[in-house]
């Protein structure tokens, strides 16, 4: 279980440190990635559209394959189920730290945990905004179907990782 931080006695960008630490130290292999709440990021009722976080999770997915040097995961890991627990509003100009974990790599999907937190704004304080998580399926080019991982994907994923 991953021990909650009281931002009350930690200045707010160390909490939101310590939060995706927590979050990702239960992790096989994870990332963070931060982002601003821009004009386009946000609805008519005045903070973030749904489709918002999944864009933040998809930056934060892609920069972990990046950093794990596995390229080859993009164009044939088509997400096959995805949820989202709203939790909190975003607001225009709002800073935002986005944590992905992987969960279980099988021998054809791999499953991942999000969560996404609003930094402190406009008087507002720091807030677990989203957080869910998302399946995906190696689908190799020109195929239909799934297959087994490529070696060189597991190998990225397992390196340093408990799995």
């Amino acid at each position: 279980m991953v021990k909650e931080v009281d931002c009350q006695r930690t200045d707010e960008s160390t909490a939101i440190a310590l939060l995706t630490e927590g979050f990702l130290a239960e992790a096989m292999r994870g990332t963070t990635v931060e982002r601003t709440i821009e004009w386009v990021d946000t609805d008519a009722a005045g903070h973030q559209h749904n489709s918002a976080i999944m864009r933040f999770v998809e930056a934060a997915e892609a920069k972990l394959f990046r950093e794990l040097g596995a390229t080859s995961y993009f164009g044939i890991a088509p997400r096959v189920r995805h949820e989202i627990d709203y939790r909190a509003k975003l607001y225009f100009g709002q800073a935002v730290s986005t944590a992905i974990a992987i969960e279980h790599v099988g021998t054809a999907s791999m499953a991942f945990a999000f969560k996404v937190w609003g930094h402190p704004h406009e008087g507002r304080e720091t807030v677990l905004a989203a957080e869910g998580r998302f399946v995906t399926v190696c689908v190799p080019e020109g195929s239909e179907e799934s297959a087994p991982w490529p070696e060189a994907i597991l190998a990225a994923v397992k390196q340093q990782s408990s799995i």
